[in-house]
């Protein structure tokens, strides 16, 4: 009976842990997170992306390629108008709040006005922006500073009552290349006492606590080791108190770990090793995945959720 009772040990200690239940509210709807996992599909209208090198720039081609990712099962569509790539320009050094209007305004109306249904997410750090996109039907403000980069945008995002998404982000892009690197610990210690600052600023500027969710923003100023630390530890998170959103698609990291002969993979051949990168947030506790390749990371969110399940039965 020993040995069997010992392997039974095991298994129990390698399920998955339970993921918490919360309620997000937006600015007209309520989403229900922990029950099934929430896919936000990526739609950048911007000429240079890192991941779509403008290929969904055009007006018309960015509302057909939102409504194909509705259609196969996003619950949040992202629309963003400005690359935070790598290198990039963010600030008073990067795309003017007009441009950026002019580039997601056309396709946040089209595709309501094609599916009227549809959550509207708009990913920028810009006050102004995140009013005119809001007014124009967008449910919920996904910032990647966390609301640092503009002190203006937690009193905006209360004003707005929409949903909102604080990123971390360490350093700007310019400056990522030559951070000095963490440790998986110290990593961890940092993201976990940034974003709590930028939660609680925003709730200070009057934000409630249940319309925030809470990214620890894979790639965003952490290398390739950091990356992995960050995924391994990612069920750590669950101790902020908030839903998470986990952002892995197309990352750098995931084509450096997958090179062939010496090259990293192209961000357009990362598919397999960003669903695999959902996966493991999910089994983690991620309640949203972020993916550019919709329909099967959709696919695998299911699955992972069916392991959650049956982990939470057992």
């Amino acid at each position: 009976m020993l040995p069997r009772q010992r392997s039974e040990f095991r298994l129990a200690a390698q399920t998955p842990p339970e993921r918490l239940n919360f309620t997000w509210r937006l600015r007209e709807h309520e989403l229900k997170l922990g029950e099934r996992t929430l896919v936000m599909g990526v739609l950048n209208v911007t000429p240079d992306s890192f991941s779509e090198a403008g290929l969904h720039f055009s007006p018309q081609a960015a509302v057909e390629h939102g409504l194909q990712q509705l259609e196969e099962g996003a619950d949040i569509l992202d629309i963003g108008g400005e690359s935070t790539r790598p290198g990039a320009k963010v600030g008073d050094k990067g795309v003017s709040p007009e441009e950026e209007l002019r580039r997601i305004l056309p396709v946040i109306d089209q595709v309501l006005h094609h599916r009227r249904d549809a959550i509207i997410s708009v990913d920028t750090y810009k006050p102004s922006v995140a009013r005119t996109a809001s007014q124009a039907g967008a449910h919920i403000v996904n910032d990647i500073s966390g609301g640092r980069w503009d002190r203006a945008m937690p009193a905006a995002m209360a004003e707005m009552k929409c949903g909102v998404v604080l990123m971390h982000t360490r350093g700007r892009p310019d400056e990522w290349r030559n951070l000095p690197p963490l440790g998986g610990s110290e990593l961890l210690a940092l993201i976990k006492r940034e974003l709590c600052a930028c939660a609680e600023a925003a709730m200070s500027a009057g934000v409630a606590q249940e319309r925030i969710v809470l990214d620890p923003g894979f790639g965003f100023g952490k290398n390739f080791d950091e990356n992995f630390a960050l995924l391994a530890r990612f069920n750590e998170l669950r101790s902020l108190g908030f839903p998470l959103l986990a952002g892995t698609s197309r990352k750098s990291f995931i084509g450096r770990a997958l090179a062939r002969q010496g090259k990293d993979l192209t961000a357009t051949e990362r598919l397999f090793g960003s669903v695999a990168t959902a996966t493991a947030a999910i089994l983690a506790g991620a309640h949203i995945v972020r993916a550019h390749d919709v329909r099967p990371t959709v696919e695998a969110a299911r699955m992972a959720d069916e392991i959650l399940r049956s982990g939470n039965r057992a």
